[in-house]
């Protein structure tokens, strides 16, 4: 393998702004529901990575008509005349061009307007959804794939998993809820996979750290990936590069949520 064939490329997209209606809806497990977004407003759409995320703009209020804002010169703009919306940033799990289908998928045990908004939603609700606004996309060629998060992880992991190439050569420590809300990912890699739970010994915020602390990295030019809570991802960043010497530009560490903060995304730099 070359360099050129491990070099992150980071992108830029146009943003665009949908209204889309929900057309289906899957129980993946007892924790995830996977919403399946149709609509002609999906031509054009376009995800070129694992861990893109979208915004999600929800009703200001159960049950009320959801009021879009538009892009404008300095960004969004929000009607004055309706109440604003709600938005939290999600990860496109599956696009389908042919049939107009977005799938999201939500965890359900995080309290919230999103986890709210996804229990109780119906065929043909609305929902609004702008971006991705970019993708950093890490090359599939590297010796070995390192990916690491909990249950607001999973989508990610699993799209990635779906697009990493026969032969190539994955490991993943994913900490869920109980042992229902495993996921099956699908992959035509090599894969090893680690399950964590919250109701194992010792299983707290650094129950993801203590298990990459244990593991033996593969031989060869690896990539990590690692998102989920605040305060676990960061100690997993710190640990990776302070202690084991992996170069930051071998890891995308991402917050999704951290714990009494709304809407928490943030990628550790």
């Amino acid at each position: 393998m070359t360099q050129a064939d491990l070099t992150v490329q980071k992108l830029r997209h146009t943003t665009k702004l949908r209204m889309l209606k929900v057309g289906r809806i899957t129980e993946l497990t007892p924790s995830m529901r996977r919403i399946t977004l149709v609509g002609a407003d999906l031509e054009g759409f376009h995800s070129a990575s694992f861990d893109d995320h979208v915004k999600l703009f929800f009703p200001a209020e159960p049950g009320a008509e959801l009021a879009m804002p538009t892009m404008g010169p300095n960004g969004l703009q929000f009607p004055e005349d309706a109440p604003r919306p709600i938005a939290r940033d999600y990860t496109p799990r599956r696009y389908d061009p042919a049939a107009q289908e977005l799938d999201i998928d939500f965890v359900l045990h995080h309290s919230g307007p999103a986890t709210d908004w996804a229990m109780g939603a119906s065929v043909g609700d609305a929902l609004g959804v702008g971006g991705p606004r970019g993708s950093f996309v890490i090359p599939t060629g590297f010796d070995w794939h390192l990916l690491v998060g909990d249950e607001t992880a999973l989508p990610a992991m699993g799209r990635r998993l779906e697009e990493l190439p026969q032969g190539a050569q994955a490991i993943v420590i994913a900490k869920t809820r109980d042992a229902a809300s495993r996921m099956d990912f699908q992959a035509r890699c090599n894969v090893r996979i680690q399950w964590l739970t919250d109701s194992d010994a010792g299983a707290g915020d650094g129950a993801l750290e203590q298990a990459v602390r244990e593991l033996a990295l593969p031989e060869g030019e690896g990539y990590v990936w690692a998102a989920g809570e605040y305060t676990s991802i960061q100690r997993v960043r710190e640990h990776l590069v302070k202690e084991r010497g992996l170069d930051k530009g071998r890891i995308r560490a991402s917050s999704y949520w951290r714990r009494e903060a709304a809407a928490s995304h943030v990628n550790f730099e």
